[in-house]
């Protein structure tokens, strides 16, 4: 996909939100008490086209709204990160800048943005804040390259979440806590071989941009302008408890589980920074899976190539603290 081009004078959606598709995913964010943003987002974007995920995709509803005769001008999307990864992977593929409004249980990707709620989001759009951002792209064997605005991982972290969408019915959270569980007794070790060189991990993170040296799972980059990967390889010398107790994502959490000494030691870590990274990965007996932005993918159980490159202004986004875009035609009521 070709990045965007900020000399250009593309128009933007209006104030209002006229020329702006809006996409709802009503079923982000449940495991989390938050209020109806709706109504404040109907009240403040009353002439944005709004559609539900709620029996649709994402793709077709973009695909039709673009085919149509009055194509929309941008794409905006309220849920969590794995519709928002999609949907950014979407605005790239029609050229569209992305309003990010959080709406899911984490928000990763929006909260690295500094869009911390959807009335920070709005305001940054009422200001015209638009800049561009350093994304990633992850291609497996022949396929499409898949956008990716936090991290692409392999080992453990995929083959908790494949546990965990086995007990929906639970919630994600005392599903992943089962998940985790059986983890501790079950996890696989995979192989991967790079430049030539062959090892057997327990994981592999691929975060945007550098990240905290003390953390092995990356699901929140620091920042949205540096065009490297982050690369953590835990290899696979330890226990099946220090592969699930390195999935620790949160500051709180990870100190507890380095208190209790269950974190894998640093000879046991390696890491890579680069613009790009080529693996052959060898699953063996684990499920051939891989996560990027936290959503599970399948593929081939006999081995795959994965190939992940950062690629630098790729994504167009409305962010607080940029001055607004000067360069593009105003919309109706700006």
């Amino acid at each position: 996909m070709p990045a965007p081009d900020q000399s250009d004078d593309r128009a933007l959606p209006g104030r209002d939100g006229r020329g702006l598709l809006l996409v709802a995913n009503p079923r982000s964010g449940t495991s989390v008490v938050r209020p109806d943003t709706m109504p404040e987002i109907r009240r403040r974007l009353p002439a944005a086209r709004i559609a539900s995920l709620e029996g649709a995709s994402l793709d077709d509803i973009v695909a039709d709204a673009m085919a149509g005769d009055d194509a929309p001008l941008a794409l905006a999307v309220l849920g969590g990160d794995g519709s928002v990864s999609r949907a950014a992977h979407l605005a790239r593929s029609h050229d569209l800048p992305l309003l990010v409004l959080p709406g899911g249980t984490f928000n990763h990707f929006a909260r690295a943005a500094g869009l911390d709620t959807v009335e920070t989001a709005l305001d940054a759009y009422a200001a015209g804040a638009v800049r561009s951002v350093v994304v990633a792209e992850v291609a497996v064997d022949d396929d499409d390259p898949i956008t990716v605005l936090n991290a692409v991982s392999l080992g453990a972290y995929p083959e908790l979440l494949a546990e965990r969408e086995k007990r929906t019915s639970l919630g994600k959270w005392w599903g992943g806590a089962v998940a985790a569980w059986r983890e501790i007794h079950g996890a696989h070790r995979i192989t991967i071989v790079r430049d030539g060189r062959r090892a057997r991990v327990w994981s592999v993170f691929a975060g945007i941009g550098r990240g905290d040296s003390r953390r092995i799972a990356m699901m929140r980059r620091e920042n949205l302008d540096e065009p490297v990967l982050d690369v953590r390889v835990h290899h696979a010398r330890g226990t099946r408890l220090r592969a699930v107790a390195s999935l620790a994502f949160g500051r709180r959490t990870l100190a507890v589980m380095r208190a209790l000494r269950l974190m894998p030691p640093a000879s046991d870590l390696e890491r890579i920074v680069d613009a790009s990274i080529d693996l052959e990965v060898r699953p063996g007996d684990a499920p051939p899976v891989f996560a990027h932005d936290g959503e599970l993918a399948e593929a081939r159980a006999d081995g795959f190539r994965m190939r992940i490159r950062v690629v630098p202004d790729g994504l167009r986004i409305w962010a607080p603290g940029i001055h607004p875009q000067t360069d593009a035609a105003p919309g109706p009521l700006a």
